[in-house]
């Protein structure tokens, strides 16, 4: 950690300097990477005060690497958690909290919209080790609290959601959690610090796919879990590192670390695309409906309290049935496939404005009762705000939308 009292930086400097400094050995400026997957002891006594933590240090990289630990203390500083475990990729931070503090008997509280792997393993995964799930609307508190059992052990959801953009009170949901000992997890990756925090918001466990805003280059898969030292301990010991083996290569979280250094100018300028693609979109007269935070002003005061005001650079919206004679599913293709800049792929928060069909790609895996119950219909498509120009973006989709 740098000898700058970090604590006291803003989120820029924060993000360049924190987890990182300079090489002891050689001075290196860029945080090494150590590309090995075991490490040697210069005695028995040595290993053995390693591998019974008595002693800090590194016994073998799938449990710990230098170049890893340096991202997960960056991941953990900006988040304001005491201890953060990296994994493979986000799916990877994901089951690894469940595995880890899961048993048979236990009951899940879900959010009713969730990323499509993730629902998924909340569907079906889960049942097969004994684990009952409930999905909720967790924007709606009463809902939330009519579905807690004595066995509830986590409330789970992310905010906004994936891909309808709801918002969930962190904080309050945390409160009521709490009352009854219940840990509460939320998926960050949609808006990332420096636009939401969930532990300080009150959540015990945040999670990312670092895939996405953190790397922000669309070149690494990863994930990353931050929380309570203990918890995170639990998480990587018993899970991460044992039953699902899903450690990040050192390269990847050496290629993380240099993406998050330019996290905070990346996210303005994925944000101000954001809010103006979304002022587009809901002038568009193809356009029945967008989902953006903050554009309709019903949770104005919670989106200024949680999200530091800032609105985000996802979007969805929904195309009008009976455009030019068309369904809007038929609608939605034929505009898709007319834009020449947007990149028609999964995924998010890379330099490229990125665009998908969540009923036939993300979410295809969903019933299609689940999937409309979760307010992802056939003609709904999901916008990640890239990097470019704005006035370059607007003239796509006006090309766009003028071949349907």
């Amino acid at each position: 950690m740098s000898k700058f009292d970090l604590s006291k930086a803003g989120f820029g400097t924060a993000a360049i300097h924190a987890g990182q400094n300079p090489d002891p050995v050689y001075g290196a400026l860029a945080t090494p990477i150590f590309q090995t997957s075991t490490y040697c002891f210069e005695t028995v006594e040595e290993g053995c005060g390693k591998f019974s933590k008595q002693i800090p240090g590194f016994v073998y990289s799938r449990s710990g690497n230098p170049t890893t630990a340096a991202l997960e203390q960056k991941i953990a500083f900006l988040e304001g958690g005491e201890a953060c475990v990296a994994t493979a990729s986000g799916m990877g931070a994901i089951g690894s909290v469940l595995v880890a503090l899961l048993k048979a008997g236990d009951h899940v509280i879900a959010g009713n919209c969730v990323y499509g792997c993730t629902s998924f393993v909340m569907h079906d995964t889960l049942a097969k080790f004994g684990v009952s799930v409930s999905f909720v609307d967790t924007s709606d508190l009463k809902a939330v609290e009519a579905a807690i059992r004595p066995e509830t052990k986590i409330i789970y959801f992310e905010t906004p959601t994936n891909p309808t953009m709801v918002i969930t009170d962190i904080g309050a949901i945390s409160e009521l959690a709490h009352k009854h000992a219940i840990r509460v997890v939320v998926d960050n990756t949609f808006a990332p610090p420096p636009i939401q925090y969930p532990i300080k918001c009150g959540a015990d466990i945040s999670l990312h796919s670092v895939t996405k805003y953190l790397n922000g280059h669309g070149d690494v898969i990863g994930g990353a879990v931050v929380g309570r030292a203990d918890d995170i301990a639990l998480i990587r010991g018993s899970a991460m590192t044992k039953l699902c083996g899903s450690s990040p290569s050192p390269f990847n979280s050496y290629l993380v670390l240099r993406g998050m250094q330019t996290l905070e100018l990346r996210m303005a300028r994925h944000c101000a695309n954001g809010a103006a693609l979304a002022k587009w979109l809901a002038a568009n007269p193809y356009v029945d409906r967008v989902y953006y935070p903050g554009l309709d002003g019903a949770q104005s005061e919670l989106i200024k309290k949680q999200m530091n005001g800032f609105t985000g650079a996802m979007i969805s919206f929904e195309l009008k049935d009976g455009v030019n004679g068309m369904d809007s599913f038929t609608a939605c293709k034929k505009m898709i496939n007319a834009l020449k800049l947007v990149s028609i792929a999964v995924s998010l928060g890379d330099p490229e404005t990125l665009i998908q069909h969540p009923a036939s790609m993300t979410h295809g895996n969903m019933s299609k009762e689940d999937r409309l119950a979760a307010g992802i219909s056939d003609g709904l498509i999901r916008l990640s705000a890239g990097l470019e120009n704005t006035e370059d973006l607007i003239s796509d989709f006006e090309q766009a939308f003028a071949a349907i």
